[in-house]
């Protein structure tokens, strides 16, 4: 396996890893206080432990700091965070309209649009063997977000409630995470990440505030935790794409990988929540497993 296909699947896996463990916290905090304050407050402890991270990087590993030298690339990150701001609003906004059902696995489709995006328009080039493979896992991120039973009680039409906003959100994404890939290679990530992610808080602070909602959490202590838990695996998917995108030219395998943070979801409440998954996700589980045993073979 070369180097670059080992630093690909690390960082797949780890956005897969770090958004599933902040899906999982999530469902522990927005039936509680809300999406737009989950977000916001997870979003404020996420940006305060990539602040951490950019200190420790400075002051104890004695590593220069690749800061961006230009207004442009000051005003590109800032951007970018409002972009991928957008991205969640949009996505929470449509399945606060709609059937979840409907809409999952319209959003799962971001990751494979990436995909042929970067083969057909950004010149990545892929061996015969990865394809049919990243396929299989593709396939697998869709199944998963399946579920047939609700989705033969709501039916399927594009003019279903939350329909128009997924489709943005999926759009938005798309766009981000091609870009992204562009912007960040051969940068310092961590840096990058950081000023990117906290745009994204502050845009959607100013979006809460524009709403009126109150943020206020005082009246739940206990979410304090999650909040803190989703903004610190959120950081950890951040991060690990960042890396993929900035160190490889393999955007698809970072992308399809990380695009099935479904699959932690599940295991998850199946463990801990004890919740089943449908026959479709649990093909959808072995899709995506055994594609990411079959790509270090290839």
């Amino acid at each position: 396996m070369s180097p670059e296909l080992l630093i690909a699947l690390i960082a797949g896996l780890g956005g897969m890893l770090g958004w599933g463990l902040a899906d999982f916290f999530a469902k522990k905090t927005i039936d509680e206080v809300g999406d737009v304050v989950s977000l916001v407050w997870a979003h404020i402890f996420g940006t305060g432990v990539l602040c951490l991270i950019v200190a420790y990087q400075f002051l104890v590993s004695d590593s220069a700091l690749g800061m961006p030298s230009t207004l442009s690339e000051w005003s590109l990150l800032a951007l970018f965070g409002a972009l991928q701001a957008a991205v969640y609003l949009f996505v929470y906004k449509g399945f606060a309209k709609g059937q979840v059902a409907v809409l999952s696995p319209i959003f799962a489709s971001f990751s494979g649009l990436v995909a042929i995006a970067s083969v057909l328009f950004f010149g990545e080039v892929l061996s015969g063997y990865v394809v049919p493979v990243l396929v299989l896992i593709f396939v697998g991120v869709i199944l998963l977000s399946l579920d047939v039973r609700s989705l033969a009680k709501s039916g399927v039409a594009l003019a279903a409630p939350g329909v128009r906003e997924v489709l943005i959100a999926t759009v938005l994404a798309t766009i981000w995470t091609l870009y992204w890939d562009v912007f960040v290679g051969g940068k310092d990530w961590i840096v990058y990440a950081f000023v990117m992610y906290a745009a994204m808080t502050v845009a959607m602070y100013v979006y809460a505030l524009q709403r009126k909602i109150d943020l206020r959490v005082s009246h739940k202590p206990r979410m304090w935790k999650f909040l803190l838990l989703i903004g610190a695996c959120e950081i950890i998917a951040y991060l690990a794409i960042s890396y993929g995108y900035s160190a490889t030219s393999l955007t698809s395998i970072v992308a399809i990988l990380s695009g099935a943070f479904s699959l932690p979801v599940i295991i998850l409440a199946r463990l801990f929540l004890n919740e089943r998954p449908t026959g479709m996700q649990t093909l959808g589980s072995i899709a995506v497993i055994l594609g990411v045993i079959l790509l270090p073979l290839i």
